[in-house]
Order: C-alpha cells, then structure tokens, then sequence
C-alpha cells in the first residue's frame, strides 16, 4: 500500500510547506465514487462554489471535499471538467483577457479539459488522507518550493526541461486536468479568478504533480536527504529550503561559541 501519508509529512517537514498538499482524484465511474465516499470522511459544498475555492477547505482545513457537477458554481471549471459544453455565453466570459471574440473562443477551445460528460465526480483532500491513487497532487507553494518540487521530479523521472502550461485563465482547474491527461509536471501563477476566489494573496505558485509520478519525486527528495541530511538545494546541508544566504558570502558565517566566549561577554 501507498502510504500517501507518510509522503504528505516529509513534504511538509522537508520544504516547509505552508499548505497541505492536495489530492485531487477524478471519478470516471459511480462505482468508485461509491467505494471513495463510503472509505474517506468527507464534506460537500452548501452551495454552488468555484474549484480553487473547494481545495480552500483541503489545504488550510485539512477536510476532503467530494464535488459533483451541481457542486461547481464556476463555468470555467465546469468546461475545465468536461461538465459544459464551450458556448456563445462562456466564450464571453473570456472576453476581458483576449482581442476579440474570436480569439476568446479560440483560446477557450485550446484549454485542457476532460472528455464531455465522462466524469461522475471529483475528489480534493489533503494527500495524507487519500486511499487511493490521485489523478493529482496540486501543491500551493511559494517560488523556492515549487523549485525544489520541480528539480526532484525532473531527476526523479528522468525527464528534462519541463513544459509547463499557462492559459488565461483555469489554472486551479485547468492546471489539474492538463497534469492529469498529459500526465506530466504542470507549474502556473494564479489566475484572476483563482487569485481572489481561490485565496492565493500571499502570491503562491501553482504545482501539479501527477498522481502515479508524485512516489518518484519523493524517492528522490528521499535521496537527498540521506546524502545531504537536508532537502535544501540551494545550499545541501541547510535545514531550510529556501537559505537563501550566498554560500561563498565572507559576511554572513556563524560558528559555534565557546563557552569561554560566553563568559567572556558577560561580564562584559
């Protein structure tokens, strides 16, 4: 068995993750939707709500949200997740990011998405809590983090440079589905909906891992640490990931104190 919590703990400890890494699952069958619902205590939105705002609950509060398609109040998400079909209506909403109403359409058509209507159900909860294999691991971090997450799944699968995707937006949900059907490395910013509805003031990154590589990353991480003793890469040894003290600096060193010194400076 995958021990998804274990992961979940050296990612948290290791990077000092202030989020939980979340586990986003897509159900293609009512059957497995029945089996994840019955096995994982969960939560379902009161009302309608956006995509990034249900990962809200999963990565601060720590809850697994199950979402149907009357559960997704956001158009972009429902395209995103094959619960709409693109028209005249949501080519609009696009509108304010592109030149014309044919370039929306255009770009809107580019976007990822799940086949129309394939999809029963999706999961978003804290990846220590899952019981089954992710469709994703979607990681709220900040620049150095999303780094480190990067550098460890391009070793740990052998895979070099990465082509991440950016669209205009979707990222949340859109970012999700392209980690999942390319089954590929996925990094983008925010995008404006995500930013304000999806709560990423602290201008957080945007990481997708895929759920059958998201093991490779972590034996990688895994390696370092038992090489290094610490996860950091900018500087191997550090216990902080993000030191970001020039290691050749002549200014910044610290050395242990005798306690001659010590008693030195007290009297003065």
């Amino acid at each position: 068995m995958v021990e998804y919590k274990a992961m979940q703990e050296i990612l948290m400890k290791e990077l000092r993750l202030y989020h939980y890494p979340i586990a986003v699952t897509f159900f293609f069958d009512d059957a497995s939707v029945e089996a994840f619902a019955a096995a994982v205590p969960h939560v379902r939105p009161v009302k309608p709500i956006t995509f990034c705002q249900a990962e809200i609950a999963a990565r601060m509060k720590g809850e697994t949200v199950l979402c149907y398609d009357s559960d997704m109040g956001c158009s972009n998400s429902k395209v995103s997740f094959g619960w709409k079909a693109i028209d005249d209506k949501e080519i609009a909403t696009q509108l304010k990011y592109c030149t014309d109403l044919e370039q929306a359409g255009r770009f809107l058509r580019s976007k990822p998405s799940l086949p129309l209507g394939t999809l029963k159900a999706l999961a978003v909860g804290p990846l220590g809590e899952t019981p089954v294999e992710p469709s994703a691991v979607h990681f709220y971090c900040d620049n150095m983090q999303s780094y480190h997450l990067a550098v460890d799944y391009m070793a740990g699968t052998d895979t070099h440079p990465l082509r991440p995707m950016i669209t205009m937006s979707s990222s949340a949900c859109g970012g999700a589905v392209f980690c999942y059907t390319e089954q590929s490395f996925n990094s983008c910013p925010a995008c404006s909906g995500s930013y304000n509805s999806g709560k990423t003031e602290r201008g957080e990154v945007n990481v997708f891992i895929p759920g059958t590589k998201i093991g490779l990353t972590i034996d990688r991480l895994k390696a370092r640490l038992a090489k290094h003793g610490s996860a950091a890469i900018t500087k191997p040894g550090d216990p902080f990931p993000g030191a970001d003290i020039c290691k050749n600096c002549p200014l910044i060193v610290f050395k242990k104190a005798s306690p001659e010194a010590c008693e030195g400076c007290s009297k003065g």
